[in-house]
């Protein structure tokens, strides 16, 4: 769906406010202390597996682009927005052996960490996460994938920038987004160094006529001058696949 300016300012504004807390900068190198060699953004993502008598089951994952993983050592960075008490962002969460944290989906250009273990590293210096995810109701459906045609809608990508002092400030951008017989879904431009592995979204109308958001994907790196999206129906599946195979949850 192609929306007019006003409406897009409108969901951006939205995006900021409701979900802004749903993503994390990541940034991977040779070793401790080394330039970074990649860096990009991360998400968390909440998926329903079930149910019991006590309630609901769900997984949570941060998801990132796999380009963003293959290096020997790798840092999460912290918001002070999502830390509580916000003194818990001051220090990065350091991981040698960055590749081996992360499910590898390379078909799919994705990683998908677990998210235990970033609880307890949480536990462990005294302080809580203050998340907001990327919910199963908000990421797209496989019926709203196959929606994105090939004439260019509205496409909205909330990642973390890098500033010129190094700093990762939260953006969101409208960009346009389209299907073609390559990449399937794409973003038809390339966007600045950081947004790679952020999450990317588009709206559909309601059956009020209401616009609901929908959460595509995850951006994959640039190509050809615009970026494949990774679309969460492939991403569910092979979640889903990798956890009947026994993969951590």
């Amino acid at each position: 769906m192609l929306l007019d300016q006003e409406t897009e300012n409108e969901i951006v504004f939205e995006l900021c406010q409701h979900l802004g807390r749903s993503i994390l900068p990541v940034a991977g190198s040779e070793r401790p202390g080394a330039p970074a060699g990649t860096v990009g953004t991360a998400f968390f993502y909440s998926e329903l597996v079930g149910a019991t008598d006590d309630g609901e089951v769900a997984h949570e994952w941060l998801l990132t682009a796999d380009a963003l993983t293959d290096r020997p050592y790798g840092e999460i960075l912290l918001r002070p927005s999502v830390t509580e008490p916000a003194e818990g962002a001051e220090e990065p969460i350091e991981l040698p052996g960055f590749a081996d944290h992360w499910l590898r989906l390379p078909e799919l250009g994705v990683a998908a960490m677990p998210t235990g273990g970033l609880h307890g590293h949480a536990d462990d210096r005294g302080w809580r996460w203050r998340t907001q995810q990327v919910t199963e109701a908000v990421a797209a459906p496989a019926d709203a994938v196959a929606r994105v045609g090939a004439a260019p809608g509205s496409a909205f990508v909330l990642a973390l920038g890098v500033g010129d002092d190094g700093s990762r400030p939260l953006e969101a951008v409208v960009e346009r987004v389209a299907r073609d017989d390559v990449d399937g879904v794409r973003v038809t431009v390339e966007l600045p160094v950081g947004y790679v592995g952020a999450p990317v979204f588009t709206v559909e109308s309601g059956a009020a006529d209401e616009p609901v958001l929908r959460c595509l994907g995850l951006l994959l790196p640039a190509r050809d001058g615009g970026h494949p999206v990774a679309t969460f129906d492939r991403i569910r599946a092979a979640l889903a696949e990798a956890l009947e195979g026994g993969a951590p949850s």
